[in-house]
């Protein structure tokens, strides 16, 4: 369609959108809810019958509440690996970060060997060159830890997130504009200044997602320290399961101890997100 203006031009008129464009956004989105509220009610269904409904797996109600006492030191084991682990991960991960942005080819080499070396490899190759590698540098009987699990579990899981730490704080600092780096020097700080009060706490906001993430991981590779007999939730499961013969009752305790852990640190980290969304608007 076209119309006629005063000075004899003709504008094209666009038309707006059409009742099948319409249609089609509504059905897609019907179509969203759908498909979600199905895959939904599937995984709900699956799980009734695995824990409920199948004889052969039906959760056994008073062995649950038997043995659940059992379950609490572990998860206390979890929780304090996984809070140590996470500190000193961040704190090294700084480091490591701003090794990475080096303009020194030695600083930056070293710390490049480092994220490429624990990222490359398997934790659960560094947690078993730690437990049994290390203790074999000394002398048989010489070694001076009598209980090694969990310090071997909190240098394994220290030195492997603090990889991750590091690349995610990288990646924070390379997403702050150059000009503010600049800015600051203009204003008479040093670069370490600069660094420290301008670029890192952007840097910080912009890795906060990616943090989060290695944190809910962590939780859940503390699950590795079975291999070294580290009395922690999947450990406690398999005595529970030799004992009673009884995997469901036990994994449904396993689910509900992890998720105590995760969903909470989710929701914290969601949490800190908005905090540091200085230009967005809140609720």
């Amino acid at each position: 369609m076209s119309d006629q203006v005063g000075d004899g031009h003709v504008e094209e008129s666009r038309p707006g959108p059409g009742f099948f464009d319409l249609a089609n956004d509504r059905a897609i989105r019907l179509i969203g809810t759908a498909l979600s509220l199905a895959f939904a009610l599937a995984v709900l269904a699956m799980l009734a019958f695995i824990l409920f409904i199948n004889e052969r797996s039906a959760i056994d109600v008073d062995l649950f509440f038997k043995i659940l006492p059992q379950f609490l030191e572990p998860l206390w084991v979890v929780l304090q690996v996984f809070l140590i682990g996470s500190v000193l991960s961040v704190f090294f991960g700084i480091f490591v970060g701003l090794a990475r942005v080096s303009k020194s080819p030695i600083t930056n080499g070293i710390s490049t060997a480092y994220v490429e070396f624990f990222r490359g490899t398997p934790l659960l190759f560094q947690i078993i060159v730690v437990y049994y590698g290390v203790p074999a540098l000394w002398p048989p009987g010489e070694f001076p830890f009598t209980t090694w699990w969990f310090p071997a579990a909190i240098i394994a899981f220290t030195l492997n997130h603090a990889a991750y730490e590091g690349e995610a704080i990288r990646g924070g600092i390379a997403a702050v504009p150059d000009g503010q780096m600049e800015a600051a020097r203009s204003l008479g700080m040093s670069y370490t200044q600069g660094m420290r009060e301008v670029v890192l706490p952007q840097a910080w906001r912009n890795a906060l997602a990616a943090i989060g993430n290695d944190m809910v991981i962590l939780v859940k590779d503390t699950s590795l320290l079975t291999v070294i007999a580290a009395p922690e939730l999947i450990s406690q499961f398999r005595d529970v399961n030799s004992t009673y013969f009884d995997p469901w009752t036990p994994i449904l305790i396993l689910a509900f101890a992890y998720l105590a852990i995760t969903v909470p640190l989710g929701k914290f980290v969601r949490y800190m997100e908005q905090r540091a969304d200085w230009g967005g608007e809140h609720e």
